[in-house]
């Protein structure tokens, strides 16, 4: 079969086209090489946390569109589930600080990738918060608006916790002296100790291969259920962070774009106390619990 010029001249084009998409896969493939598996589950799992998770509060404080805690703990607790299952194959799935540093105590995990690890999941908790802060800006803008709150100034955290974490929750209003009284900083940092040694305690049982009646395939589920479970009990306190990533990544974020001082000044220094130092003693203390309690129960 002889082919016109015209058929000779679109098959060129044809190969050309497939050539340069191949050579583009190829591409891609090469350049995703250098980075690690680890670095892939960390980043994106983290993200999608904070996507997930800040996202409801940005859709809450801003539209109304959960209505109490526990709708808001759902959908923390299903977003933490599915980047679990989307990323465990490829880094564990920490995505939390708190999680890193008592596996690398109280497990086998490497303490060389411990600092590889958290910074990896701050660079994916700062990328969701600015992809949600596109989504949600103008909302933002028109809440801020509507309530005469002024960014950056004094009770702005109304709006900056959609971001960052604040004790007691602000729940889209400034804090007042009388909504502060329900939470010194001394309650909220052993609210937040006792929040993330209870879900490392879940975390490592669940995932202990000698507990026989550990979920298995559920595994996730069951971890997202014991964050929205403790959301639902500790989030009006301290808007239950339990991971310092989550929380410190955003909160720069929300200084960065208009915030200011505000997410570092509104509860003193309960920004590291608080919502950094208490997970990360909290998540060794859960995992202690598990070594000296658990570990050796599910061998017998």
């Amino acid at each position: 079969m002889k082919l016109a010029p015209c058929d000779l001249a679109g098959k060129a084009r044809c190969i050309m086209i497939g050539g340069f998409l191949g050579a583009g896969k190829a591409t891609a493939a090469v350049a995703m090489k250098w980075l690690p598996k680890w670095w892939t589950g960390e980043f994106f799992g983290t993200f999608l946390l904070v996507f997930f998770g800040c996202g409801s509060v940005c859709a809450a404080v801003t539209t109304g569109a959960q209505v109490g805690v526990f709708q808001v703990a759902i959908v923390w607790g299903l977003g933490i589930a599915t980047a679990i299952y989307l990323t465990g194959a490829l880094s564990g799935a920490h995505l939390n600080p708190a999680v890193t540093v008592s596996m690398a105590v109280w497990s086998d995990f490497p303490k060389s990738r411990v600092l590889p690890y958290i910074t990896t999941q701050m660079l994916g908790a700062f990328a969701g918060a600015a992809v949600l802060y596109l989504i949600f800006g103008d909302a933002l803008r028109a809440y801020e608006g509507a309530h005469g709150i002024v960014r950056g100034a004094q009770g702005s955290e109304a709006t900056a916790m959609v971001f960052g974490e604040f004790f007691p929750s602000p729940g889209g209003a400034p804090l007042t002296e009388a909504l502060r009284a329900r939470m010194s900083g001394t309650s909220a940092f052993v609210a937040e100790a006792i929040g993330t040694a209870v879900l490392l305690l879940v975390i490592f049982c669940a995932t202990d291969e000698r507990n026989r009646s550990r979920p298995q395939i559920l595994v996730a589920a069951t971890i997202g259920l014991a964050v929205t479970l403790l959301i639902s009990l500790l989030g009006p306190l301290t808007m239950a962070c339990f991971n310092p990533a989550r929380d410190l990544a955003p909160r720069v974020f929300s200084s960065l774009v208009g915030w200011g001082a505000i997410p570092f000044e509104a509860n003193g220094h309960g920004w590291w106390t608080v919502y950094i130092l208490a997970p990360l003693l909290g998540g060794l203390l859960g995992g202690g619990i598990y070594r000296a309690f658990f570990e050796s129960a599910y061998r017998d």
